[in-house]
């Protein structure tokens, strides 16, 4: 578990004391705080407050002059006394009350940013603050599991009826430039935290500029259930944070993982202040006398098979022994016991039941006696539906977690009120992000037993190039499915990967796993949950885009692209390509009509997507989507062809995707290299590699070029977290370059060449390159079917090329080119260099052009204007990114 710390910024200067201490000191104990009671749905326990340092409104964000403010006890708002009469932030304890569509977030570091905490509101600074990876969510460790599930659906789940797509406005963390839409005054603060805007358009229902370019929620159908949104958005879970002592638990739960929070109170306390501290510590609602504390002697750790885990979260264990790590020593002034909040047992008690086919909720007095059967025929007759048969719908637990939305259909005939208090006495947090949901059983409803259920997933890493009945036999005994759940929709045979679809949520997630960690041929299989896009949905003026970002290109600068696209599109249409490569998305987009496509890396990585979009196009209705670049390596020819630059500045990914709308569409040739390595073993009857065929989009280069791109290569792989910054990159590029002036190689006496048909004579060079891409060494253009061949004659010319200040040594041109390499040779194929044993080179024009995009010149002169933005994106609620 993370840290954790108590809620009451006042807190932690005052000294610890259990409960039965204060109790003997109640006649001690100074006069009750009185709490300035509101008429308002937020829930804010506010009091008065003296005021010693510069504070500023969380409502208005203007500063409190004077010395008098209003401080909630609980999440720590603030604000003037004048502006308590419009206050519509609601506490954090009463958040999951007001969640109409429940979602999960999905929790990654959040870097060093100033952020605030939606839960204390208090500054997220350091490691150890987190960010929704999909909204704008921002929050401490300590804070992440006192978060309810509000992050914005990004899909239609098939199992639930689903409200219609609303705003979902998310407080605070404003851009600087960001202005209300309304009075167009400056909403955003450096101070506190304040402004609202929606998640999806920044100020429109209509989704706002991107409209075009965004797959609608409604669009995407995803039958969730038992799987995280971490797995459903292909996002890599970040390992858990450490933990601090306190002592305070919130149920057993608790108690059996050994996570307990720290509320420090002064010793003149009374009990229910005690509570009332405990009560602000863990974010929970209510009257502190319906509360108590009992002391616990003796903290039971046990191994996690004991714990009753009803959110899924992994308990911390130390290594040695498995059981919890609870090897931090006692803060001073602690007491050495524990104490458990429980909640007195009321008979009858109210309750709040919420229905799924609209946003309202009923309250419903249960007993003892009062079954699921009993309340739902109350909710019926309280919403007007008294006439519909009870058996027609179910009462669902809906457990919404910040990390996984759990949903669990109770019986008719189960007792409402032990269902309560046996929910009660595992966590009183989890108690209260958990609602009563009334919902149809069929007609859009939950669908019983499994009915119309639907799960897709991609599985990857197979040996390429077998038949479906090798696949299918690869498929059953390494994961053992049931055939008759389990059945095969799509067949990659180039890529090694299947596509199956599964009709039972259980079999999905235990095949989804075991996948995971499943290895064949000592290749690991990789798991993808794929999504349904919905293509009667799909509005005929829209255009989706298919974004694919390598995080580890550019210095690193591909985790901050991901980041915001996902925020500004549907997440389902943003993959990290390091989790399951491009195949995931164009499976997913294979029956779109009409899409484009962005490509977030170096020319390696723009390589790999037309290669695998080369080898599947026949499978995919727009085989021919045209494709734009955000250059994040280090050479990024290409782009700088198609005016995307020569690499990555820091745009902001809402101007990245305006330009990519306004680009227009070029086609530009492919080339097939077939490399046949001639050269024998010992033995004489077998070649050291077979003949490979390898695709080529910009260049193709052998010598001196090659042999810096492999030093750089090998040098990256080695230390990959020195290579953070194209600055670095290019860096210890020149000094391998440096390295080499000394050396020098006769390439020509290695080579023989031949352009279409015809000898040519090389002259004495050490480096020769293929170009298909307009560079410095000539004027060929990416379409017109001929490849450019140039030399250049050692590390000091090649610099000078790229310096602008010499030009390559023209050899020849031609559409098709064959190779006689006599010794073994670095090579490289845009980007990715290898060593190439002695035999023959073939490079020859590859099927049909290829679809480019290439960034508007009125654009380019544009990217340097204003970046507020709202009259042409939502780009402002993004700009601190």
């Amino acid at each position: 578990m993370a840290d954790c710390r108590p809620a009451n910024p006042e807190a932690t200067d005052s000294r610890t004391s259990s409960p039965l201490a204060g109790k003997k000191r109640a006649q001690q104990s100074p006069v009750p705080r009185i709490k300035h009671q509101i008429p308002d749905p937020g829930g804010h326990c506010l009091r008065k407050v003296t005021l010693t340092k510069p504070t500023f409104c969380h409502s208005c964000s203007d500063f409190i002059w004077g010395l008098v403010g209003f401080l909630c006890e609980v999440c720590n708002f603030m604000c003037h006394e004048k502006c308590l009469k419009t206050l519509r932030s609601a506490c954090s304890c009463m958040t999951p009350s007001l969640v109409q569509v429940p979602v999960s977030h999905c929790f990654g570091p959040a870097g060093q940013k100033k952020r605030f905490c939606s839960v204390c509101r208090k500054q997220t600074e350091g490691n150890t603050a987190l960010r929704c990876e999909v909204c704008e969510l921002h929050v401490h460790a300590d804070c992440s599991l006192f978060s309810c599930a509000d992050c914005r659906s990004s899909q239609v789940d098939g199992t639930l009826q689903q409200d219609t797509f609303h705003h979902h406005w998310r407080e605070g963390n404003l851009p600087a430039a960001a202005r209300c839409d309304v009075c167009r005054r400056s909403c955003s603060s450096s101070d506190v935290m304040t402004g609202t805007r929606c998640e999806w358009c920044g100020i429109t229902c209509t989704l706002g500029r991107l409209r075009g370019m965004m797959l609608p929620p409604s669009c995407v159908r995803l039958d969730s259930r038992n799987f995280s949104k971490m797995h459903l958005y292909r996002i890599t879970e970040s390992p858990e944070q450490g933990k601090q002592v306190i002592k305070v638990f919130d149920g057993d739960d608790a108690v059996k993982r050994g996570l307990f929070r720290l509320v420090s109170i002064s010793r003149a306390t009374r009990n229910e202040e005690v509570v009332e501290a405990v009560l602000r510590s863990f974010f929970l609602p209510g009257d502190p006398q319906d509360f108590e504390l009992k002391e616990v002697v003796t903290v039971q750790r046990l191994h996690s098979d004991d714990i009753l885990n009803r959110n899924g979260d992994h308990d911390n264990r130390s290594p040695d022994n498995g059981t919890p790590d609870n090897r931090t020593p006692p803060r001073e002034g602690c007491p050495d016991n524990a104490w458990l909040l429980r909640l007195r047992p009321r008979d009858p008690e109210v309750i709040k039941v919420f229905s799924s086919w609209n946003s309202s909720f009923v309250s419903v007095s249960v007993s003892k006696d009062s079954s699921a059967e009993t309340v739902l025929s109350e909710v019926l007759r309280r919403l007007d539906r008294k006439e519909e048969d009870v058996s027609s719908f179910c009462l669902m637990e809906v457990y919404m977690s910040s990390k996984q939305v759990q949903r669990q259909a109770m019986s008719p005939q189960e007792k409402i009120l032990e269902k309560l208090q046996e929910i009660r006495k595992v966590s009183l947090r989890q108690m209260n992000q958990t609602r009563l949901v009334a919902v149809p059983n069929r007609k859009g409803g939950v669908l019983s037993a499994q009915q119309g259920v639907q799960v897709s997933l991609l599985i990857g890493g197979l040996d390429p190039l077998l038949s479906r009945e090798e696949y299918e036999r690869l498929i059953q005994e390494q994961l053992t499915n049931k055939s008759h759940l389990v059945s095969f929709s799509h067949f990659y045979s180039s890529q090694g990967a299947v596509a199956l679809q599964v009709s039972c949520f259980s079999e999905a997630e235990r095949v989804f796993m075991l996948a995971r960690d499943t290895s064949v041929n000592e290749k690991n299989l990789s798991s993808v949950v794929i999504p349904e896009i919905m293509l009667n949905c799909l509005s005929p003026d829209v255009c989706p885009l298919l974004v694919f970002v390598n995080p580890r290109s550019g210095g690193l600068k591909g985790r901050d692209l991901l980041y915001g696209f996902r925020k500004l599109l549907n997440p389902h249409q943003v993959f990290d390509i390091s989790n399951g490569g491009p195949l995931a998305g164009l499976h997913t987009f294979r029956e779109v009509p009409r899409f484009r496509v962005l490509v977030c890396g170096g020319d390696g990585t723009i390589g790999w997507v037309l290669g695998v979009l080369e080898a599947v196009r026949h499978k995919l209705v727009c085989r021919e989507p045209p494709i734009g670049i955000v250059p994040l390596g280090t050479g990024n020819d290409l782009a700088r062809v198609l005016r995307w630059g020569s690499g990555y500045s820091g745009e902001d990914p809402p101007h990245i995707l305006v330009s990519v709308d306004e680009a227009e569409e070029v086609l530009m040739d492919r080339w097939t290299i077939l490399l046949d390595a001639q050269h024998f073993s010992e033995d004489a009857h077998s070649f050291l590699e077979p003949p490979k065929i390898v695709q080529m989009n910009n260049y193709f280069g052998l010598g001196i070029d090659a042999e810096l791109s492999l030093d750089f290569h090998q040098a990256r792989e080695d230390e990959p977290d020195k290579f953070t910054s194209r600055f670095h990159n290019k860096g210890v590029y020149v000094k391998v370059g440096l390295q080499k002036i000394s050396c020098s190689r006769s390439l020509h006496k290695e080579l023989k060449l031949q352009v279409d048909a015809q000898e040519v004579q090389l002259p004495n060079i050490e480096g020769l390159i293929f170009l298909n891409i307009p560079s410095r060494y000539g004027k060929p253009r990416i379409d017109d079917g001929l490849l450019e061949v140039v030399g250049v004659t050692g590390v000091v010319h090649m610099g000078q090329v790229q310096s602008g200040l010499r030009s390559g040594i023209r050899i020849a041109q031609g559409n098709y080119i064959r190779l006689t390499v006599s010794k073994p040779i670095p090579v490289q194929v845009d980007g990715e260099p290898w060593i190439q044993p002695p035999g023959h080179i073939i490079i020859s024009a590859a099927g049909p052009k290829v679809r480019m995009l290439r960034k508007s010149k009125q654009k380019q002169k544009k990217s340097s204007a204003s970046k507020d933005g709202r009259s042409e994106s939502p780009s402002s609620r993004d700009a601190a990114h």
